[in-house]
């Protein structure tokens, strides 16, 4: 990464903040207005997107700084709201890129198929007659969608999972079929749905079941994303704390979040901070993400913390986030966005395994940064300095007035509208 282009990029005009993009080739050299009216959503593509238009609703995007993935720099664009969460994740990204960065692990692209078969006569001979025509299942399914095939995906194999009935909730007995399907670069919803419809007559008619339904599970567990970092203990230095206290602090924050679904629930939804706005801006399906995410992390029947803090054998700060991420780089409103298609160019034109990796090693970057901020500063240190910019905005600061109330406003005991509105009055004096 060019520092010299970007060093002290949070401090650049927006403006200063492109040129500075144009001038390091980190996206094409145009003029500035050029640039920024290309993410602008065309009112008659957005029509076509979804029903009753109306209008189209806008978010920030930003960078990310300081990734280094598996040896390689990125920028990472993100769309979100929330102010703190591009300054964490940056703030970790640097730290941990001096330890030598993150490393990735990605499964195998699988995603699943489900076909729901209920009132089975005999589970026995049900699931045996499914097991021996698996041929003809994958066949039939791949034969539904003769493309994916062609580029080399499809229907790999067939799980079968049988659903005990339930008294207590007053559900029957299910007998599942899973059609394991390889995407490629597709998240591949379409796709499956295409597929589960196509077997459900095939599947009645050997197991003498009824059908209830044939869908895609955004459950993920075959399309699995692993980062993991290393910290020595001498980059965890703050103020007053030495590395070492630091390093425990955050294990037993890590601890605490492995054991309570209270604050298992909040440090989840930290890490999902970076994830949805990276998911979000690259066209990518944030509901679907979120749900397999938290589905995965009530895997062992208690619903846990999705990241892990240990202690190596030298005493480094060991960290490691596994994450189910069916995302596409192809399809959807991926192709058409051109917010979507500039996050892509922005970070290489990624395939979607690579893609997989730069969000999970954010997730281990926004996590990272969160722990640490609780067991160290605290986390308000960091929030109320960002949301002094949003206290100066709704009391009426326009320009460089919004900088100079929040600047006065950190400095107040009471850091809340009325003071703001205050400060601007006194300002404008």
């Amino acid at each position: 990464m060019k520092k010299n282009r970007l060093d002290k990029f949070y401090n650049k005009t927006v403006d200063d903040r492109i040129e500075a993009l144009m001038d390091g080739n980190y996206t094409e050299k145009t003029s500035v207005e050029k640039f920024k009216k290309s993410f602008i959503l065309p009112e008659e593509l957005a029509n076509h997107m979804i029903e009753n238009q109306i209008s189209t609703y806008q978010l920030p995007l930003g960078l990310g700084l300081h990734f280094l993935i598996d040896g390689e720099d990125y920028l990472i664009p993100m769309a979100t709201e929330e102010p703190s969460v591009i300054a964490a994740a940056s703030f970790s990204a640097k730290t941990i890129r001096r330890a030598g960065g993150f490393t990735t692990e990605i499964s195998d692209r699988v995603m699943i198929g489900q076909i729901a078969l209920k009132d089975v006569e005999n589970k026995e001979q049900a699931i045996k007659a499914i097991e021996n025509t698996e041929e003809k299942i994958i066949e039939i399914a791949n034969d539904a969608h003769p493309s994916i095939v062609k580029r080399g995906g499809g229907v790999r194999e067939i799980k079968v999972r049988w659903v005990d009935a339930d008294v207590e909730h007053n559900t029957p007995a299910f007998l599942v079929v899973h059609l394991h399907v390889e995407t490629l670069e597709a998240m591949g919803a379409n796709m499956i749905n295409t597929m589960a419809e196509a077997v459900k007559p095939y599947l009645e008619s050997i197991t003498k079941a009824k059908a209830v339904m044939g869908i895609l599970s955004n459950y993920a567990t075959e399309c699995l994303a692993t980062a993991r970092c290393r910290i020595p203990v001498d980059l965890l230095e703050r103020r007053r704390l030495s590395g070492r206290d630091v390093r425990d602090r955050i294990i037993e924050a890590s601890q605490f979040a492995i054991a309570d679904p209270y604050r298992e629930v909040t440090n989840n939804k930290g890490i999902m901070n970076g994830i949805d706005a990276l998911v979000l801006a690259t066209g990518n399906d944030t509901r679907a993400i979120e749900a397999g995410a938290h589905a995965y992390a009530s895997r062992s029947g208690q619903y846990r913390s999705l990241t892990k803090w240990s202690k190596a054998d030298n005493g480094d700060l060991l960290g490691k986030l596994t994450i189910p991420l069916p995302i596409g780089t192809v399809g959807g409103s991926i192709n058409i966005h051109p917010g979507a298609k500039f996050t892509h160019h922005m970070l290489g034109n990624p395939d979607a395994k690579r893609l997989e990796s730069i969000i999970v090693s954010l997730g281990l970057a926004q996590n990272f940064g969160a722990i640490r901020a609780l067991v160290t500063d605290g986390i308000q240190k960091g929030h109320m300095a960002l949301q002094a910019k949003s206290l100066a905005i709704n009391a009426g600061a326009t320009g460089d007035e919004i900088r100079k109330v929040a600047r006065a406003l950190r400095k107040e005991k009471h850091m809340n509208l009325k003071t703001a509105e205050e400060i601007l009055t006194e300002l404008r004096k």
